[in-house]
């Protein structure tokens, strides 16, 4: 179903009154009969806009964005719906999806042609992206997504994919500009793990280490001599910002400015799999385990992983 912003920009006279402007919109769809709705974070990205949900031409609701998380570029928004009574589609399980199964895309294709649904295949899994929305500059790397020869043009984003059993298994993200029949969607079980937080907590809960950084590229480690070339180097941004925030949890579990972090849990640190993609997968108030580089020796370290306020 289709989601339309809109706020005041520059205001416009007409007539002696104020004119809202229309500043685009996107795709999205109802997970609950209560009135929770799932989208893609970049279509709602405007912090400063009202959102409204187009169930038909002639019914529609304002919807209040509870949460954003855009490391997996998911929205979680609600409508307030007394009767409890909104259709909603049923939540599939991402884990199970299958190379060349069909599936069926649907969205609001251009912003202009509401309903549209196409078909196509899985035809890849895991994959990884940057895209980049033009009209809001959201740009974020995108892990784990799904790969699908079905038609997804602009206004598709926060869509669902569907399966043959009419269960969402993606959440429909972004298109590769030039190319034919290469869309990708957000697996269901992100979005799951978000709505999940949002009705418990009322938020979706990141974990945090309080540590300014920088991801090592090979290009990066050869510039500055460094005697690995993936990691995440902890390094202040500017003059009188500390590396380590005072009293976060990396403080806590003695890590230092300069240390490079290799792992977490095991789990390489790399462009394709970064901190803040790791660090997502885990729990709070649960303890990790750091592989870190300090004076050219590898150091474990135990950390507890806390909030981000």
């Amino acid at each position: 179903m289709p989601i339309q912003g809109e706020k005041l920009v520059m205001p416009k006279i007409k007539q002696g009154k104020t004119e809202i402007t229309k500043i685009g919109g996107g795709s999205g769809f109802i997970v609950s009969a209560d009135g929770y709705l799932i989208t893609s974070a970049h279509v709602v990205t405007d912090l400063e806009a009202n959102y409204t949900i187009i169930l038909s031409p002639k019914k529609s609701y304002p919807a209040k964005v509870l949460a954003r998380d855009p490391i997996n570029d998911i929205a979680i928004l609600k409508i307030n719906e007394e009767k409890n009574n909104l259709p909603y589609l049923e939540l599939g399980d991402s884990d199970k999806i299958q190379l060349g199964e069909t599936v069926i895309a649907i969205g609001n294709a251009l912003g202009e042609f509401q309903d549209t649904i196409s078909a196509g295949i899985i035809s890849g899994l895991s994959r990884y992206i940057q895209p980049k929305d033009e009209i809001s500059q959201y740009s974020e790397r995108l892990k784990g997504l799904i790969q699908t020869d079905a038609a997804i043009n602009p206004g598709n984003s926060g869509g669902p994919l569907v399966n043959m059993e009419g269960k969402v298994i993606g959440v429909n993200t972004a298109m590769v500009a030039g190319a034919q029949n290469i869309g990708f969607a957000i697996p269901i079980n992100y979005a799951k793990k978000d709505l999940e937080e949002v009705k418990k907590y009322g938020k979706i809960r990141i974990p945090f280490l309080g540590i300014k950084y920088v991801l090592i590229s090979k290009e990066f480690a050869q510039k500055n001599s460094l005697p690995v070339n993936y990691g995440a180097l902890i390094i202040r941004e500017r003059l009188g910002e500390p590396a380590i925030i005072k009293g976060s949890a990396a403080e806590k579990a003695g890590l230092k400015e300069f240390d490079i972090i290799l792992e977490i849990q095991g789990k390489k640190i790399t462009l394709d799999n970064p901190l803040s993609a790791i660090l997502r997968e885990l729990e709070i108030g649960k303890k990790a385990s750091l592989k870190i580089l300090r004076n050219k020796k590898e150091i474990n370290l135990k950390i507890t992983l806390e909030e981000r306020k």
